[in-house]
């Protein structure tokens, strides 16, 4: 019991380092007892006892605080783009390896519509076409206020937040400011023109933006 772990005698050799001799078992029960007298007055003996009883059991099995995991960071800008992450190496900037995921984007679009058909309202496929993934699309620049971007053709690779990258054709790799561009874009006869201006921000927080339906003005 707690008591006894209290009374028990110091070791001769930790008693010499600090300079303590032990006293006798009858002398240390005495100070133990007068001292748990003075702290818990109005108690007796018996009470005392069972109280201290009480609190060796709490002190033994109380419940060791768990250690918080560290959560592992991610990488920040700096570091993706000091290790090139968003980079595509040009052994990989080839037209026909990117067709396939075309295929998989016209397929994704068919499904996001409902179908492409004559009578599909335009607004409606627009307003999804907002909100859409265009990774795998194939995009042309319909106008722009650079003129050498006009008639740029090309399937979609990477869509950062104020630029599009395509691959054209001749496996030449492109970067196409959204600003001050229109984009066209054609599937199964259906061609849409989206305007870069209102893809200014990342396709994922796109998908939850709120497009209001207003006019547009022109370049």
């Amino acid at each position: 019991c707690l008591p006894g772990l209290v009374q028990a005698s110091l070791p001769p050799d930790q008693g010499h380092i600090l300079g303590i001799v032990s006293q006798s078992d009858k002398q240390a029960e005495m100070f133990t007892n007068g001292f748990l007298k003075n702290s818990l007055p109005g108690m007796s003996k018996k009470e005392i006892g069972d109280f201290m009883l009480r609190k060796a059991v709490v002190l033994k099995y109380a419940k060791k605080k768990k250690e918080k995991k560290k959560r592992a960071k991610g990488l920040n800008a700096k570091q993706r783009r000091e290790m090139k992450v968003f980079q595509l190496k040009p052994e990989h900037q080839k037209y026909d390896l990117f067709l396939p995921l075309h295929e998989l984007w016209k397929q994704y679009i068919r499904d996001l519509c409902n179908g492409l058909k004559p009578e599909s309202n335009p607004q409606s496929i627009q307003q999804r076409l907002l909100k859409a993934d265009f990774h795998g699309a194939i995009l042309t620049v319909a106008r722009s206020k650079c003129p050498s971007y006009v008639g740029t053709t090309g399937i979609l690779v990477q869509e950062m937040k104020h630029v599009f990258k395509i691959i054209t054709k001749e496996d030449k790799l492109k970067v196409i400011p959204k600003r001050n561009s229109v984009f066209a874009v054609e599937i199964d006869g259906f061609v849409s023109h989206i305007y870069g201006s209102k893809f200014e921000l990342r396709s994922s927080e796109r998908s939850a933006k709120k497009f209001k339906v207003k006019g547009t003005i022109d370049l």
